[in-house]
């Protein structure tokens, strides 16, 4: 029988109202109440998605749509002789939950204000700065609110990988103008501030340097773009198309952090928060989903295709392999190959000027990059 531990009271009125709820593989829930039965409290409980509840709790969403949009269509009903507050049984339910009579709410249902406790917002305030928090529920959380040291030394890699791989994905997007804000050196980084919070197993990070003029370094734009792709953590298909769209690194370390996820055993939720921020921003992924996701993503290959064009020496050929090498102007070599009919590299001096049309292929391959450059066309410089 599944059971879900409530985390958070959402409605009260008399009585608990509306409850959020995790499963222990860290699944969310929500649980709204019904008619009393048989001298039972009674509640309407369905899965949901992390960044659904998010828009939710933001008032974007009603509770009606959040409910019918459950996964898998699965719902169930919950009992209690009280206020929710220890471990409750689910009971699945047959049928769909649209076609019944008097436990749906009404439309347009939605929170008037947003969570009261909002600890990562208030973090945010206190240090004057970007602040993440994450948690994780290994096995060995079973034994109490712990992690082996490994394990989370790892973790902490791969979240800074992830957040270092979305800024520098967000900051490539601004204009070049509005880039030159940024310091895509450091901009991304984060200090581990508070190791082992009170609750699940939560670490709480901040940006390593301090806002300035221009904001928080891109971080909070890098956190904005983590938000969109752990949006399609539930569903495999719609992960893959998010992956091809922010193509490249940031692809590969999200793959290799669901591996981790799923390697050890644990989902992963987050939230992030900024000073100017009216409430927390929300993520994450169950430990189901991240296998889900590590096993569809792993042999994954995405290619995307782009033009380019090289100027620079031409420094060397390998007429036999088809391989050619262009020192640029920034003082970096470029190599490639020929496309197929692409151009003969017969009579081109070593040590001239030439223009390289390229088509430049990114192909992700079981979590790890590749570039290659196809010469399209030459030219005299």
């Amino acid at each position: 029988m599944k059971t879900v531990e409530p985390t958070d009271i959402l409605d009260y009125y008399d009585g608990v109202l509306l409850f959020e709820a995790r499963d222990p593989l860290g699944g969310h829930y929500i649980g709204a109440a019904a008619e009393p039965k048989d001298g039972y409290d009674r509640f309407v409980v369905t899965g949901v998605r992390p960044e659904r509840l998010r828009e939710f709790r933001a008032g974007a969403v009603d509770l009606r749509t959040l409910m019918l949009e459950s996964p898998w269509g699965e719902w169930y009903i919950a009992l209690t002789n009280g206020d929710p507050g220890e471990s409750l049984v689910l009971e699945p339910q047959e049928g769909n939950l649209a076609d019944t009579t008097g436990l749906l709410p009404l439309e347009g249902y939605t929170l008037d204000d947003g969570p009261i406790d909002d600890p990562v917002l208030q973090q945010a305030h206190d240090r004057n700065n970007v602040v993440l928090e994450f948690s994780v529920e290994p096995s060995e959380a079973a034994r109490g609110h712990r992690v082996g040291m490994a394990a989370l030394g790892r973790l902490l890699l791969q979240m800074q990988s992830v957040v270092k791989y979305a800024c520098l994905s967000a900051v490539r997007d601004l204009s070049f103008r509005d880039r030159n804000a940024f310091d895509a050196r450091d901009g991304y980084l984060m200090d581990v501030v508070v190791p082992a919070a009170p609750g699940s197993y939560r670490v709480i990070l901040e940006a390593a340097k301090p806002p300035d003029k221009f904001g928080y370094g891109g971080l909070d734009l890098g956190l904005q773009r983590l938000d969109e792709v752990f949006a399609c953590a539930g569903d495999p298909g719609l992960a893959l198309e998010s992956l091809q769209k922010h193509k490249g690194q940031l692809a590969s370390s999200y793959i290799k952090l669901m591996q981790f996820l799923s390697d050890n055993d644990t989902g992963l939720s987050y939230s992030w928060a900024y000073p100017g921020l009216e409430s927390a921003s929300c993520g994450g992924v169950s430990v189901a989903d991240a296998r889900r996701l590590a096993s569809t993503l792993s042999g994954v290959t995405s290619r995307v295709t782009e033009f380019v064009m090289l100027e620079g020496e031409f420094e060397r050929v390998n007429r036999r392999r088809g391989d050619w090498g262009l020192l640029t102007d920034n003082g970096g070599v470029k190599t490639g190959s020929i496309a197929v009919d692409g151009p003969d590299l017969d009579g081109l001096e070593v040590g001239k000027r030439y223009r390289f049309q390229c088509e430049k292929v990114t192909e992700l391959v079981a979590g790890r990059e590749r570039q290659t450059l196809y010469l399209v066309r030459v030219e005299s410089a």
